[in-house]
């Protein structure tokens, strides 16, 4: 079983930057995939980020040349770094993590102020 604990969300005002992380605990092995995700309230659960077991990573086109994410292997945690960050980022961040079996973190708010 993994666990999946993010934080680092808060209330940052329009062009503020904010550094997410998602650290994994418990058994873990043959990562596949992790990622980044946000639900805006009333919307669907949309991919950020992503980076894979090769290392290659992904970005939604809202999120190139603003968010970056990023690993560290040894400590299992993930990270998001946001910068410019716009009223419309505001949304519960959730991490996942695929192995053999899809996890999920319990998410972090992230509320930009106009």
């Amino acid at each position: 079983q993994v666990q999946l604990v993010e934080s680092g969300g808060g209330l940052v005002q329009a062009g503020g930057s904010l550094r997410l992380s998602c650290a994994a605990s418990g058994s873990i092995d043959s990562v596949n995939f992790r990622g980044w995700y946000r639900q805006a309230p009333g919307n669907q659960r949309d991919l950020v980020a992503a980076i894979r077991s090769g290392g290659t990573t992904d970005y939604a086109s809202f999120a190139k040349g603003r968010f970056t994410i990023s690993r560290d292997n040894a400590e299992n945690t993930l990270y998001l770094q946001m910068t410019d960050l716009k009223p419309e980022d505001t949304a519960v961040y959730y991490c996942r993590m695929i192995t053999f079996r899809n996890y999920w973190g319990q998410g972090t708010q992230v509320t930009v102020s106009s």
